[in-house]
């Protein structure tokens, strides 16, 4: 074994994106400072990667990190992800004969399946990390149409080939305690592989209210005509998909009702045509919407002007497997939110950490209900920021990692 462990990481988000930003890169720079050296081979998207690949180059740099990137492609269907998987495979086996990897770490779906030919072609330890039940979240968000033929085959090889990444893998991560569950129910799951649960993390240095600049605020109320006795809610992150728009906005249009002062700031990279038409279409007046595209560090400052935040996901089968990153960030900025149950761990974080209201059924009766609590309820900021630090911080992601590293690599 040489000194510091070498690791191939191989993610089909790019560093470029968002996700890439906040939920790889902290956790890989955190884990060189415990010996850990990292080549990352990640698929990019055309205008994030020239966006953005300065900045990301340079903060990889500053910790060593080595950074493969190769182009995403999604045209046309399917065809352009087998593509990808060829280049991928092409490029870890070209990485792997110079770099003599100790360990592949790969996110579940088209990554997982080069961690899977790597461990039998070459033997090395494969660390499978189950972001997401991968084939099921196809089908529950509508890629792939189970009823025809061509793409039940495709869910069937997926499954298929996530048995084998199971039964193969020398060590599994998931993000939420009902993923952890029902994996380890699996059949084909072996009691003594390593599974931790890792939930999506938030730096909480930066994500924090004590760090918000009071005149960039001020400044940033005003150019968006935000009156200090404006009740705000935001939504924070992209719209449609399994982001359930228009449930939003049916609360949106009650809380309007019930709140006069109420304005709802979306936080979002989409265009403004799009919410704004949703909101007239339930019956919010146009003056009450407010939509901006933020950066990663731009958002703490949009987000202190929330007195609430709401987010709806799909509630289906997959998405027990999903941690939001974006309640995280919230919490760690002592927001309390209004959300939905049988996502994640959500609605039990939610209700430990009295940081919010949990709407079980999306109707006009729930979401007067949950209205009327929210206006009753007293929130602690500092509760819900400690809540938080408890659950979401970055530090205890780390340890986590580095305790699921060290099993593998020294086993």
């Amino acid at each position: 074994m040489k000194n510091k462990a070498n690791i191939l990481f191989i993610s089909y988000d790019g560093m470029t994106d968002p996700l890439g930003q906040s939920q790889v890169i902290p956790y890989l720079t955190g884990l060189t400072k415990h010996g850990y050296q990292f080549t990352i081979l990640s698929c990019e998207k055309r205008d994030a990667f020239n966006l953005h690949k300065k900045n990301i180059k340079k903060t990889l740099e500053n910790f060593s990190i080595k950074w493969e990137p190769i182009p995403y492609h999604k045209k046309p269907p399917v065809l352009s992800s087998v593509y990808d998987v060829w280049m991928l495979k092409k490029k870890a086996k070209q990485l792997h004969t110079k770099e003599k990897f100790d360990m592949v770490h790969t996110r579940a779906g088209i990554p997982s399946l080069i961690g899977l030919w790597m461990k039998k072609k070459f033997g090395i330890k494969f660390l499978h990390d189950i972001r997401e039940f991968y084939a099921d979240s196809r089908i529950d968000g509508g890629m792939w149409n189970n009823k025809i033929f061509f793409y039940r085959e495709i869910y069937n090889y997926f499954k298929k080939t996530e048995k084998k990444e199971i039964e193969n893998c020398d060590g599994m991560m998931c993000l939420t305690y009902v993923a952890e569950k029902i994996i380890k129910q699996l059949p084909h799951c072996k009691k003594e592989t390593i599974l931790e649960v890792i939930p999506c993390s938030v730096d909480m240095e930066l994500f924090s209210p004590c760090k918000i600049n009071l005149q960039l605020k001020d400044a940033l109320r005003q150019r968006l005509n935000i009156h200090k006795d404006d009740c705000i809610v935001s939504y924070l992150g992209s719209i449609g998909g399994w982001y359930l728009t228009d449930e939003m906005m049916q609360l949106c249009k009650h809380l309007s009702d019930k709140i006069a002062n109420a304005k709802f700031l979306f936080i979002s990279p989409q265009g403004k045509e799009i919410i704004y038409n949703k909101a007239l279409h339930f019956g919010i007046q146009p003056q009450k919407i407010i939509v901006q595209n933020a950066s990663r560090q731009q958002v703490p400052l949009f987000l202190s002007l929330s007195n609430y935040s709401v987010f709806f996901i799909k509630p289906c089968y997959s998405k027990q497997s999903s941690s939001p990153t974006k309640h995280a960030e919230i919490m760690a900025m002592g927001i309390p939110v209004i959300t939905n149950s049988g996502v994640g761990d959500v609605a039990e974080i939610v209700t430990k950490y009295h940081s919010g209201i949990v709407v079980n059924n999306f109707n006009n009766e729930n979401y007067i209900k949950a209205i009327e609590a929210l206006c009753a309820a007293h929130f602690d900021s500092n509760e819900i920021r400690n809540g938080a630090q408890e659950f979401y911080s970055l530090e205890n992601a780390i340890e986590k990692y580095k305790k699921v590293y060290d099993a593998i690599i020294h086993k």
